[in-house]
């Protein structure tokens, strides 16, 4: 029937095929109608006591067809040149019998100055404020909890808990005292350092010639306390393993007590995302796209990768990072550009053509 109406308050006069559309739906709706003595068809039926009819108390009264004329029908490529323009002025007349005699603009600002001199207003004014104040405060109470949380307990797991138990059960005699490569050339490296300064020293300040025996005993006394610092990384190295999976546990259950609060967080970051102009999103998309997939990307994941690496204490792998970097941004990039054509499009047009300007 809404169908039926939109057409029919549309094209302004009633064809053959607005007809047979008024009979289908009759004969749809008889089949659930009760009998009725006093109720009347939209269309009056042939056999008035074996078929039902609609009742007037459950659809509205019937329409009066005053004039019914033979349209030909249209052929399929024909209506598609119908014009935008007649398109346009189809939905604008559809939109002027939804909104009434006064147009939606001046209904709407109406509304709005009979809200202001509501009693009320002030009050609901306050009490909006409190909430948005209240999501604001569960927000960012839930962000630092997801934080400050996990980084404590990594600190605190490892330093009283994980590391004095890996220093315990190693002991001092351990014989294994670099875990991998990488960190006994670094060691080389500081002590064939530390032998060209001794040299340097002594032939710049012209000072007698370091015999070979007090050389060797420098260079036994760094090479001791080199010992002694590259033990230390190695445990830090193996507590930063089990103590991160205590933080990710820790994070976890922070997320599972503060179901609630999540979707006041997703509640609150919309709203600073919807709050932002086209051009401050198009710059946001546009700095972490390139930060982690642009052009000068691979140097910063080589960094990251590297620096996750020497904390969990495993030797860099340049070929799984080269691989990394040849698989993972790009997937990241085509998702990003998916994401923008299928929902930011939808979403805020605006924004996309804005991007696509920053971008050229």
């Amino acid at each position: 029937m809404k169908e039926f109406n939109a057409s029919r308050s549309t094209v302004g006069t009633l064809g053959q095929d607005h007809l047979m559309k008024l009979i289908f739906v009759e004969g749809m709706v008889a089949k659930y109608a009760t009998n009725d003595a006093d109720s009347s068809a939209l269309v009056p039926n042939s056999s008035t006591t074996s078929s039902p009819v609609v009742s007037q108390k459950s659809y509205p009264p019937a329409v009066n067809i005053i004039e019914v004329k033979d349209v030909k029908p249209v052929p399929s490529n024909k209506r598609k040149k119908q014009t935008s323009k007649d398109l346009e002025s189809q939905s604008a007349e559809s939109d002027n019998d939804q909104s009434g005699i006064l147009p939606r603009s001046i209904k709407r600002t109406l509304d709005k100055v009979k809200n202001d001199l509501n009693p009320g207003a002030e009050q609901e004014v306050v009490n909006e404020f409190r909430r948005s104040r209240a999501i604001t405060v569960i927000a960012l109470r839930l962000l630092v909890l997801l934080i400050i949380v996990p980084l404590l307990t990594q600190q605190i797991s490892k330093n009283f808990l994980i590391l004095p138990m890996v220093e315990k059960f190693k002991g001092e005699g351990q014989t294994q005292v670099f875990l991998n490569s990488e960190m006994k050339e670094e060691a080389l490296k500081e002590l064939n350092t530390f032998k060209e300064e001794l040299e340097l020293e002594s032939l710049i300040h012209s000072a007698p010639k370091i015999e070979p025996e007090a050389m060797e005993e420098k260079v036994k006394e760094k090479a001791v306390e080199l010992k002694e610092e590259y033990r230390h990384k190695s445990n830090s190295a193996l507590s930063n393993v089990f103590a991160d999976i205590v933080a990710l546990v820790a994070f976890a259950l922070v997320l599972l007590f503060r179901r609630q609060d999540i979707a006041v967080l997703k509640s609150f970051i919309d709203n600073i995302v919807s709050g932002l102009s086209d051009s401050a999103k198009s710059f946001a998309i546009i700095l972490t796209t390139d930060i982690f997939v642009g052009f000068h990307s691979p140097h910063g994941w080589e960094v990251l990768l590297e620096g996750l690496a020497a904390h969990l204490g495993v030797a860099p792998n340049r070929s799984a990072i080269s691989l990394f970097i040849a698989t993972v941004p790009v997937v990241a990039d085509t998702m990003v550009k998916y994401w923008i054509f299928r929902s930011l499009s939808r979403m805020s047009p605006s924004t996309v053509a804005t991007l696509k300007e920053m971008d050229d």
